[in-house]
């Protein structure tokens, strides 16, 4: 299907993109990657008035290195965020849930700002933002204001950016030397995860010091396992210990129901992966 006919605006920079979107208001669309509007747009799901195209704005792209924290440019391809060296050295979890992310393709059009904002609870990068406590900065009329990942994430394809903001980037506490595993389960290749559970693990001595666990597609919005993490500090990382904490993923989680599984199929999927993600992480 063809999309409606629409009028298609390219600012160059996020100021001439607010001002666009403050003119047009209601009528107008915000355009990343494309990955998820462009499909909406072709079967007619929506039919804004006017396209405001981020793809030249030079300034939000680009991945830096700002002290205890790195900076993703929110209009920063998947695949450039796959391959750089400060993101597998100081947020792993991320560089392990990309390599998941849809195919060669889609990763090479898509953007990490654009897949967070359209916040789809089966998407890949928001479990490893959530459990990582990425901050969203984001741009609007009366200047730039920062949200935490707990803040960001409102509900089923719901954000904290307001109908007049744009995010910007993305900033990533550093997590050097903790060990990540991104566990996906999917029936086919490329799919939306049934369940996935995205693990970063602190570990010394053979001991879980610290752990952050963020659970895909197990609410309206991802999840923190909070029970799970607390289970699993001070706890040695061997199967038993791990098994135990793992047991409470589902805790609080409140998993949709479909064609792929009912919610307790995606609960006890939860323990499982949690299990296989943490063991992985922590390098058991």
């Amino acid at each position: 299907m063809i999309p409606a006919q629409f009028d298609y605006l390219a600012p160059t920079s996020v100021e001439e993109a607010l001002a666009a979107l403050a003119e047009h208001g209601d009528d107008a669309k915000i355009l990343a990657g494309g990955q998820s509007l462009l499909p909406v747009l072709r079967m007619r799901l929506n039919a804004p008035e006017f396209i405001i195209d981020l793809g030249r704005i030079d300034t939000l792209r680009g991945i830096r290195d700002d002290g205890d924290a790195i900076v993703i440019g929110a209009m920063t391809q998947h695949s450039v965020v796959a391959s750089d060296p400060l993101v597998a050295e100081h947020a792993t979890l991320i560089s392990k849930a990309v390599e998941h992310l849809a195919d060669a393709q889609i990763r090479h059009r898509g953007t990490f700002g654009g897949a967070l904002a359209h916040a789809d609870p089966a998407g890949d990068l928001g479990a490893p933002a959530l459990a990582l406590g990425a901050e969203f900065v984001i741009a609007g009329p009366g200047g730039t204001r920062t949200v935490a990942a707990d803040d960001f994430f409102v509900d089923l394809f719901e954000t904290a950016i307001g109908e007049d903001e744009i995010l910007t980037e993305i900033r990533v506490p550093k997590h050097t030397g903790w060990g990540a595993h991104y566990e996906k389960f999917v029936r086919v290749a490329h799919q939306w995860p049934i369940v996935a559970i995205a693990a970063t693990v602190k570990a010394d001595g053979g001991t879980i010091t610290e752990a952050r666990v963020g659970m895909t597609n197990m609410g309206s919005t991802p999840l923190r396992a909070r029970a799970v993490e607390e289970a699993l500090a001070g706890q040695p990382a061997t199967e038993d210990a791990v098994r135990s904490a793992a047991a409470h993923a589902a805790d609080g989680a409140n998993p949709p129901s479909d064609l792929n599984g009912d919610s307790d199929y995606r609960r006890h999927l939860a323990t499982v992966l949690t299990r296989r993600a943490v063991l992985a992480a922590a390098g058991a």
